[in-house]
């Protein structure tokens, strides 16, 4: 009889030619218990979708009560569905007046999509700009912004008029014209591992954008739902974008997007074609019931006012000669090394050592930190432990 190793590599598609094939048996708080019974210290959180833990009861209930009232009943913005307009309400009710409407949708990726496409209706514009080195999902449009050529080679002709600034290179600015329908861009850019704006960068994109009468859109799909200590990341640098895109740490575990902008901007994917943006499960009703008890949750205890705390934590505990830096902010973090052997190494003997860390897309030196937001300073210590042990090994 087949493992399920063999079925898992044989039946289901693969992304990446050796997986870690950890076999889950199940996962509580910060960590993920596999088939033998053995525990894992998750620094990684889902890639930053588990927001607040592993199996926690308020997203738990929250999903059971409404499985029990019922789950899918209609295509996206038909029905009048509770867990949908609630979340919708409270979201405007904690983000600045011109992101006050939102649709809901499947993923990040589809959000960007959904935005782009939004912004070309709003400007008459062809053009969409993203930085180098950026990325916003693997979906053909999505990939078209993609700021990196190998993984886009294989699969042209993508959408054409997409164009590049380089991240904290105000000079690139430039290439923000009036042909410009928007220019969407990260608050903290993902794959090169965690690079954060300098020399007040999104400012001075959000200036070039109000000259040129281009939409911003920031991909929030990371930042979202207290990564960084705010609720949003364009809290943290004080720049307010025209469209927002969220998803991972909002679902708190569960599958959901949303793009987020004006009511006025938002209602012209209702006309001139109607159904300017359709989706048969966005907004699912068990998905929004799981990010209204996410943000409910946040909202009402000091746990995005700890993160600073904890990401002092990580600072302190993984001081050593042999990290080269730590980039990002707040339980968003890079730990960069002087090679990508070493990098590799930690990795694959931190998972050993029951450890989970992960790799960037774009940088093969540098490793991942995005633990769920309720992990313990205890549990932060333990993990740095395992990290520094591995150096002493």
């Amino acid at each position: 009889m087949s493992s399920a190793k063999d079925i898992f590599k044989k039946h289901q598609a693969q992304t990446f030619p050796f997986p870690s094939c950890l076999e889950v048996e199940s996962a509580k708080g910060s960590y993920i218990y596999d088939v033998n019974g053995k525990a894992y210290l998750d620094f990684i959180a889902g890639v930053s979708a588990c927001s607040l833990g592993h199996s926690n009861p308020i997203i738990t209930d929250a999903v059971k009560q409404q499985l029990d009232k019922y789950s899918h009943v209609m295509v996206y913005g038909e029905y009048i569905q509770s867990p949908q307009y609630k979340l919708a309400q409270l979201l405007a009710n904690n983000l600045p007046n011109n992101l006050s409407t939102t649709y809901f949708t499947n993923s990040g990726a589809e959000s960007i999509e959904a935005a782009m496409k939004l912004a070309k209706r709003a400007t008459g514009r062809p053009e969409i700009i993203s930085c180098k080195d950026s990325y916003h999902g693997s979906t053909q449009g999505a990939l078209s912004i993609m700021g990196n050529e190998e993984h886009k080679a294989k699969y042209r002709p993508l959408l054409p008029s997409c164009n590049q600034i380089i991240y904290n290179d105000v000079e690139s600015l430039v290439n923000i014209t009036k042909q410009t329908a928007a220019v969407v861009i990260e608050p903290i850019q993902g794959g090169t591992g965690f690079v954060t704006p300098s020399n007040n960068f999104l400012q001075k994109v959000r200036k070039k954008c109000n000259e040129t009468h281009t939409l911003l859109i920031f991909d929030e799909i990371q930042t979202c739902f207290g990564r960084l200590g705010t609720l949003f990341g364009f809290e943290k640098y004080e720049v307010i974008p025209d469209i927002l895109c969220i998803a991972k740490g909002m679902g708190g575990g569960m599958p959901i997007g949303a793009f987020i902008s004006t009511w006025e901007l938002m209602n012209l994917l209702t006309f001139e074609p109607k159904l300017g943006h359709i989706t048969t499960f966005g907004g699912h009703p068990i998905n929004c019931a799981a990010s209204l008890a996410t943000l409910e949750y946040l909202l009402s205890n000091d746990i995005m006012q700890e993160v600073a705390e904890k990401e002092q934590l990580f600072r302190t505990y993984l001081k050593h000669p042999k990290i080269k830096e730590i980039r990002g902010k707040g339980l968003m973090l890079a730990i960069e090394f002087k090679d990508e052997a070493l990098a590799k190494k930690v990795v694959e003997q931190s998972l050993k050592k029951g450890l989970i860390l992960f790799y960037f897309l774009f940088t093969k030196t540098a490793i991942r930190i995005t633990p769920p937001l309720t992990i313990s300073n205890k549990e932060i210590i333990e993990g740095c432990n395992i990290i520094k042990g591995i150096f002493e090994a």
